[in-house]
């Protein structure tokens, strides 16, 4: 098949076109800059747990470790008083911090992030970074996408599914005459980035009302710790769009650090934080590297896909007010549409699968934006009488709220749960939950043992395919060469190695909620399918079916030599002929996605056909001890309305690398995917000129 067009080189279409390499599946990245990355200190983004494990596995761990810190706590101090310290897990699993402390984030500067996914992108064979490529058209039939280009590298390019990662302005949306209809201007915020020592070294901090000129009820500084001694700092700016100068932005600046020079008293009950410099505190001595205006937006697109085009990051939805980012949930979209690309380029699924990364993502956004729309008059309004008729306990109340946006906890923060994903297995397969995780939630990551012996973490082993994973207290008293015969492994890797997608088997001590032999089924982007009671092939195998979409078949992989497969592609190319030509390299010989090529997907797959490790991954995990078991910050366009041609327009002006017009174009290009039947956005507060 042809390889996937990704339209942006942002940290999204990057992540996206790695994740992808590392399923197998080409890709092309038309990225319109000259691949250099601005250095900008003062653009940061916060990457939550779940996130942060996505990028390691993409091969970004060191930078991480090197251009990123991980907090060790968060501080919320209110006037001259600290009134909330929430201190964070260490980083190591067993240094007991307990089941119930709180993961710390990571914060680093964008550009040291997309850098270091280009870097990872680099060594891929499967993956092409084309630099100054601006999308210029697109077209669409059953069997691919016709993407044409302007600039250095302006040709037309041939694809099996085209992902738009293009920022705020996206041409993809534009092009696909997707609705962008939301809020302008939400929030505004005056950013610097600065070296600087404060007495809290390595802690966050949002200071809510400071004591300083200006600092009143509704006022708000943040302060968050970055590697090598710099800070972020940012300072919420009331409504309008008074210009922020450069004195303006350095008074802020002295009279934050002069108000923090004196730490307050760890109890809350007494003592001056300090006062400004201009009424006699001293300012500690500060090095200012950048600064900046950042303006949130809360925008949603309509729908995220139209055929076999799709919208992933900014493309797809704004948000960032209160504390919420925009970036994890841009990575969240990378990782949920990957896996299901790589089944459909591989496989041939059904088209359920495809469509249930619109339902999915766009529910879980939609309720973020809900939530933060809905708190944001509550929180900013500054009258505590309001908050009573809300919630209890007024201050309460708005302090937990406001800190569950930028700790990643609550509606405003939490990672999201897909109860009612279409990926859902049937409720007679499933019985009753038997873990405190509910379906479609993300998995606790737990130790597990892996196949060679090695006890990871059980994200390390997400991406790659299903993990069925058995929960057996005391593995860890056992050599792993008896394993293999004992307890429920035989029976187990059966079992698994039947199932209709790649499986990998992994056995834990203990889970959340679970009792001994319990079987979980987790999804490759760490959601929970089903926790089953012992080994239940049926119901494994009805599980698996229900997440590859109910249809498709179990095709061999690439590398095969199966028609409709691409065997032994070095990477993506570019097409020789116009798009729509039959005989075009590259162009697909296989169904079109969604089309069934063989068995159900309720047949057991043939042996060795795309399965991770097969059985012999699970004969080598082995068995149980018998009877146990900034963000994409910039300014949104305001508009809703295509400024490009649509895919059922006229054909666009360019022409083939060979300077013949395109041929063999259906007019209207393939039946386009509506949008969502329930639309999860009925708040009055989310709108465009077009609405």
């Amino acid at each position: 098949m042809d390889p996937v067009i990704v339209v942006g080189a942002g940290p999204v279409g990057l992540a996206l076109s790695l994740a992808l390499a590392r399923l197998g599946v080409p890709s092309i990245v038309l990225d319109e800059t000259t691949g250099q990355e601005d250095t900008r200190p003062a653009r940061t983004v916060v990457l939550r747990p779940d996130t942060a494990a996505f990028v390691d596995r993409l091969g970004c761990a060191d930078a991480l470790e090197s251009t990123g810190i991980r907090w060790t706590a968060w501080r919320i101090m209110r006037r001259r008083r600290l009134a909330e310290r929430v201190a964070f897990a260490p980083r190591t699993p067993d240094d007991g911090a307990g089941p119930a402390a709180l993961a710390s984030p990571v914060h680093l500067p964008q550009h040291a992030l997309a850098r270091a996914l280009r870097a990872a992108l680099a060594r891929e064979k499967l993956a092409e970074v084309v630099t100054g490529s601006r999308l210029a058209d697109l077209e669409q039939d059953e069997r691919g996408v016709s993407a044409h280009t302007r600039g250095p590298n302006g040709t037309w390019w041939r694809g099996s599914y085209l992902i738009g990662c293009d920022g705020p302005r996206s041409t993809v949306r534009k092009l696909l005459d997707i609705r962008f209809p939301g809020r302008t201007a939400v929030e505004r915020h005056a950013v610097a980035a600065l070296r600087c020592e404060l007495p809290w070294p390595g802690e966050a901090l949002l200071h809510r009302s400071p004591p300083r000129p200006g600092g009143g009820p509704g006022s708000e500084v943040s302060a968050r710790p970055l590697a090598d001694g710099v800070w972020r700092l940012d300072w919420l700016l009331p409504p309008g769009r008074e210009l922020v100068t450069p004195d303006a932005l350095v008074a802020r600046i002295r009279d934050s650090l002069a108000g923090w020079a004196v730490e307050p008293p760890a109890d809350g009950t007494s003592g001056e934080v300090g006062v400004p410099s201009g009424h006699g505190r001293l300012v500690p001595a500060y090095e200012l590297l950048d600064t900046g205006v950042h303006t949130v937006h809360h925008r949603l697109a309509r729908c995220w896909r139209q055929g076999r085009a799709f919208l992933a990051g900014d493309a797809a939805h704004l948000l960032g007010a209160l504390g919420t980012q925009g970036l994890d949930e841009g990575l969240r979209d990378a990782e949920n549409l990957a896996w299901k690309l790589s089944l459909a380029w591989h496989d041939g699924v059904s088209e359920r699968l495809l469509d249930s990364y619109q339902d999915e993502r766009r529910t879980a956004v939609a309720a973020r934006l809900r939530a933060a729309d809905q708190a944001l008059p509550l929180l900013r309004d500054g009258r505590s009488a309001r908050w009573r008729t809300v919630l209890p306990g007024a201050a309460r109340g708005r302090s937990t709220l406001l800190t569950d946006g930028h700790l990643g906890r609550g509606p405003l923060g939490a990672p999201p749960v897909y109860a009612r994903t279409p990926l859902a297995p049937p409720a007679e397969h499933t019985g009753v939950p038997l873990v405190e995780t509910p379906p479609g939630a993300p998995v606790s990551d737990v130790p597990v043992t892996a196949s060679d012996g090695s006890v990871v973490r059980l994200r390390d082993r997400l991406g790659q395919g299903l993990l069925v994973v058995l929960v057996a207290p005391g593995t860890t008293v056992w050599d792993r060469r008896h394993w293999q015969s004992a307890g429920l492994m035989p029976q187990l890797t059966s079992a698994v190695a039947a199932l209709p997608m790649p499986a990998e088997i992994l056995v834990t001590e203990s889970y959340p909620g679970a009792a001994a032999h319990t079987v979980l089924l987790v999804r490759p982007d760490g959601h929970l399918v089903a926790a089953l009671a012992g080994v239940r092939p049926a119901e494994m195998a009805a599980c698996a079916a229900a997440v590859r979409g109910g249809g498709g078949s179990a095709a061999p992989r690439p590398g095969s030599g199966a028609p409709g497969t691409s065997s032994g592609t070095d990477g993506p190319l570019r097409s020789s002929l116009p798009p729509g030509s039959a005989t075009s390299p590259g162009a697909s010989s296989g169904t079109s996605s969604g089309a069934s090529t063989g068995a159900s997907s309720g047949s057991p797959a043939s042996p060795g056909q795309g399965r991770a490790g097969g059985g012999g991954v699970g004969g080598a995990v082995g068995g149980t001890v018998e009877g146990e078991a900034a963000a994409g910050s910039g300014t949104a366009d305001g508009g809703t309305a295509a400024e490009g041609t649509s895919p059922s327009g006229t054909s666009p002006s360019g022409t083939s690398p060979q300077g013949r017009s395109p041929q063999g174009r259906s007019p209207q290009g393939t039946s386009l995917h509506g949008p969502s039947v329930v639309d999860p956005v009925g708040s009055s507060m989310l709108h465009s000129e077009r609405d």
